[in-house]
């Protein structure tokens, strides 16, 4: 059986800075200064995709200080990409045999 892919992620990671955030994670774990610094965005505004990002489960904190750093959970990106594999791989299985319904 094929799992479906998450809709509610996909949706998080739909919006352009928080797929800007997530890429920038997945290269270092940064404070929401250097994310203002790298996606120009306001602070107010970071904040909000942040919040979102945790909530979703894609991101986790770590205190530092007066800061707070942002990490990507790869596990999470890994079972969201392992979804659409299998998606593609029934996508091939299906145009190789040739699977189609009939019409009534």
């Amino acid at each position: 059986m094929l799992m479906s892919v998450d809709t509610d992620l996909m949706r998080v990671l739909a919006d352009p800075l928080r797929l800007r955030i997530v890429t920038l994670l997945a290269q270092e774990t940064l404070c929401s200064t250097h994310l203002i610094e790298e996606t120009g965005a306001r602070q107010t505004n970071l904040s909000n995709h942040l919040k979102v990002l945790r909530e979703a489960g894609v991101v986790e904190t770590e205190p530092c200080g007066r800061f707070t750093y942002y990490r990507l959970k790869p596990d999470v990106i890994a079972s969201l990409a392992g979804r659409f594999a299998d998606l593609a791989e029934a996508a091939r299985a299906t145009a190789e045999n040739n699977v189609k319904r009939s019409c009534p």
